[in-house]
């Protein structure tokens, strides 16, 4: 299994609605991919900013590639992260699961 991981930033007003906007998008967009076998979004509010940490767990390679396209390094972006992204990693990092419950 793959873990697939990423970090981007919001203005802390606009961490609650960039909350609901992943669970429409980025949400559905991972689940919805076969070969995916979870994700965890989390949110950690930083002075005036909203830090978000998105983990994913893919069976293979294949799967990733299913969801992210050609590059599996570079990250998924939607429609309107734009609105809500004041800093965003453009690339992901990915970690080998060996052990997990």
């Amino acid at each position: 299994m793959i873990m697939r991981v990423w970090r981007g930033w919001t203005r802390a007003e606009d961490a609650a609605a960039y909350e609901r906007y992943l669970l429409a998008t980025g949400y559905v967009g991972y689940t919805s991919t076969e070969g995916n076998r979870g994700v965890c979004f989390t949110r950690r509010d930083v002075g005036e900013r909203a830090e978000f940490l998105l983990t994913s767990l893919w069976e293979s390679w294949e799967a990733i590639g299913a969801f992210a396209g050609d590059d599996p390094s570079r990250a998924v972006f939607y429609d309107e992260d734009d609105r809500f992204l004041v800093e965003r990693e453009l690339t992901v990092t990915h970690h080998e699961v060996f052990a997990a419950t």
